[in-house]
């Protein structure tokens, strides 16, 4: 495949930007042209021959940005290669098993004919916007549940289907 692969993300507190910037680090390292933006920042998505997709799971719904991306360009997705991701347990089961898609996203997976989804773990430290999530750290039970290995593995997978197998 010759055409540029988006790398799209929805984070408020910037866990699921990290993911994606890493599912790109891995992309490119196997040879994909690669573009990590905003899915806010996104305008078109017809110069991109695949999308992957992420989005910061925030009481069981994908993060704003997100959302809006994939409703907004819904028939441009379908016509390409898409696979998404979520993140947001805070603890370490999805490195432990396979988390189906939040509702929200399962509907994104279907309209989009998505090839996969995988859910990561998150991240919630620091200071972080949003009530909510400034108490869960408060109280905490905040910290970096994130699988970097996990994360290469699966970008690797992706860039494996991509490429087809004579590669």
């Amino acid at each position: 495949m010759n055409e540029t692969v988006l790398v799209a993300y929805g984070s408020t507190n910037g866990s699921t930007a990290e993911i994606a910037e890493r599912v790109g680090e891995v992309l490119s390292k196997e040879g994909l042209t690669v573009d990590v933006r905003s899915a806010a920042r996104v305008a078109d998505v017809t110069p991109y021959g695949a999308v992957v997709l992420g989005g910061g799971l925030y009481a069981g719904r994908w993060q704003r940005d997100a959302r809006r991306f994939a409703r907004r360009h819904r028939k441009a997705l379908a016509e390409r290669p898409v696979w998404l991701f979520s993140s947001g347990p805070l603890d370490p089961s999805a490195s432990e098993r396979d988390i189906p898609p939040a509702p929200g996203v399962r509907r994104v997976v279907n309209r989009t004919d998505a090839r996969g989804h995988i859910t990561f773990g998150g991240r919630l430290e620091g200071e972080v916007k949003g009530r909510v999530a400034r108490m869960i750290v408060n109280s905490g039970k905040g910290g970096d549940f994130r699988d970097f290995e996990q994360i290469a593995a699966w970008a690797a997978t992706v860039a494996h289907d991509l490429r087809g197998p004579d590669v």
